[in-house]
């Protein structure tokens, strides 16, 4: 029995940064987000590959004790294909290409074993598909967190909003959550995504942390000051899987334990981004983990 569902994207990416470049690489918001699950809570994925999708990622992501009962294959069609570049600020990825393929007709079907899990991830998916995989849950997970991107705020907003209403904790980052509630105020975002019966609202900054709202207070956590990024690909999938991750393993919502969990998956997303691809999350431990998250400990220590 998996204790996370996360529902998501397995991709082939070509990514370029002014470090390197690489070419189908092992990507994806599902991928990301079950790796640095996989840290702290058993996982089971639910995504679609075609029919090129390399056996090598197959293994590896099965290595990583990753359950893959909801991993479909396309035989008719290749997988997933993102192609995108990042300048100097590494903060903004240009998109080159998107092939959707077999994720153009993808409809996730859910084990039966998943449908009764009590934690699940949405990750980034049309949110027509987001609310058909909640639909699918034999119970109301203890937690539900769904992520969302520019792309379906501006081709299905109410949908989105749906999203937000329907699950526990919404994430978004800065530009999309401004975007999405038609405010260059975060603060004001926040709080609409509250108004909006989600319990938690955190907003995602890129390198500069990310900030937590609840009714009556925010928490503002810094980004890990890495002196070289070489690939933030796949970073806010990582932040949104260890947060999921580290709130399956102590079953504690307070907002204490949630600022812990918010630190951790800084801490993970922090490692994501100094290597292209998984590389670096398929090395990590949570000895590394947990050195960063004393070392996050002494940044806010004043």
């Amino acid at each position: 029995m998996v204790d996370v569902v996360v529902v998501g994207t397995v991709a082939l990416d070509d990514v370029k940064t002014p470090f390197g470049e690489v070419k189908n690489a092992l990507g994806g918001s599902a991928t990301f987000a079950s790796l640095a699950c996989s840290l702290f809570s058993k996982v089971g994925l639910v995504a679609v590959i075609g029919n090129d999708f390399p056996e090598k990622h197959i293994d590896f992501l099965a290595s990583k004790k990753i359950d893959l009962k909801g991993l479909q294959r396309d035989k008719a069609r290749k997988s997933f294909h993102w192609s995108g570049e990042y300048g100097l600020d590494l903060n903004v990825a240009k998109t080159l290409r998107t092939d959707l393929n077999a994720l153009e007709t993808f409809s996730p079907k859910l084990p039966e074993e998943y449908r009764k899990a009590d934690f699940l991830f949405l990750g980034n998916l049309d949110p027509e598909i987001q609310l058909n995989v909640l639909a699918q849950m034999k119970k109301r997970p203890k937690m539900v967190i769904a992520d969302t991107m520019n792309l379906w705020i501006e081709r299905k907003r109410e949908k989105v909003l749906q999203v937000v209403k329907e699950v526990d904790i919404a994430l978004m980052n800065d530009a999309e959550a401004r975007q999405l509630f038609r405010t260059p105020s975060i603060v004001r975002a926040g709080r609409e995504i509250l108004s909006l019966d989600s319990k938690v609202a955190i907003i995602k900054k890129g390198e500069h942390g990310c900030v937590m709202f609840t009714d009556k207070k925010h928490f503002a956590c810094p980004g890990y000051p890495l002196e070289k990024v070489i690939d933030p690909t796949g970073s806010g999938d990582s932040f949104g899987g260890a947060l999921i991750g580290y709130l399956a393993r102590t079953r504690d919502f307070t907002e204490k334990n949630m600022r812990k969990g918010i630190v951790y998956a800084s801490s993970v997303a922090s490692f994501n981004a100094e290597d292209f691809s998984v590389k670096r999350l398929s090395s990590l431990s949570m000895k590394d983990v947990e050195t960063r998250f004393e070392e996050f400990r002494g940044f806010v220590k004043f």
